[in-house]
């Protein structure tokens, strides 16, 4: 008899899951929150937020202690979200300290040649190779506390002193400033001139800007916080259905 009731209970509680997981509104797994990502519904709509945080890994692995964004989990992301039927629009939050510069030059390379509307918001900062990134969405929004900072191209460890050095370390810096003077307001020649400005930063040549010194210089096109951001990916998407 015992037998009998256990069987039935679990019948009956293995249909109670079921009718509470069809019920049940669907969110994205623990595993999205852990890669950073998560995607969301805003009138209708399914917009995907992805965050770009800490240190921009590149080709060689950082120690374990470091918060970063791993340019080989996020360049398949944007990939899935650009063929993604169900996506409409793209979200990114920064707060980064900058990276690698070839590996933060890819991804942003790939957000400024997506169909997907897309939207940047600088949170914290948004440094160094942060830069291109920001600007390489449709729409690139800025907290005023949010900071940014600008500065030549520099490398970590052994470097050799001879002219091909130089000339690679010019070439790189031409790819960064004509990017994001394609991509923002801002002027190679004013670019330019904010990473050469010295008296701002103690051990290094650049610019610090805030939230409206980035937006008057062009760079970022407008302080604005989430909900901004959100709003003009729902128009976007809207006008893109007309």
């Amino acid at each position: 008899m015992s037998t009998e009731i256990s069987k039935t209970n679990t019948t009956n509680n293995n249909q109670d899951t079921e009718e509470n997981q069809a019920t049940e509104p669907q969110v994205s797994s623990t595993s999205d929150f852990e890669t950073g990502s998560i995607t969301v519904s805003k009138d209708g709509h399914f917009i995907h937020c992805l965050t770009i945080i800490g240190q921009i890994e590149g080709h060689y692995i950082l120690p374990s202690q470091n918060k970063t964004t791993k340019y080989e989990h996020v360049i398949p992301q944007l990939v899935a979200i650009e063929e993604s039927k169900e996506i409409e629009g793209l979200l990114i939050i920064l707060n980064t300290v900058g990276g690698d510069v070839e590996a933060g030059l890819a991804i942003a390379e790939l957000l400024s040649t997506m169909k997907t509307p897309t939207a940047s918001l600088v949170l914290g900062g948004g440094h160094s190779i942060g830069v291109p990134l920001a600007v390489s969405c449709k729409r690139s929004f800025i907290v005023p506390s949010a900071t940014m900072t600008v500065h030549p191209v520099r490398m970590n460890g052994l470097v050799l002193g001879v002219p091909q050095t130089l000339s690679y370390f010019e070439k790189m810096q031409d790819r960064i400033v004509r990017f994001v003077a394609n991509n923002s307001q801002i002027s190679a020649e004013k670019f330019r001139e904010l990473m050469m400005i010295t008296g701002e930063l103690v051990m290094d040549v650049g610019t610090v800007l805030d939230g409206e010194g980035a937006v008057k210089s062009g760079l970022i096109d407008e302080l604005g916080g989430l909900s901004d951001a959100l709003d003009f990916l729902d128009r976007s998407i809207e006008e893109g259905q007309h």
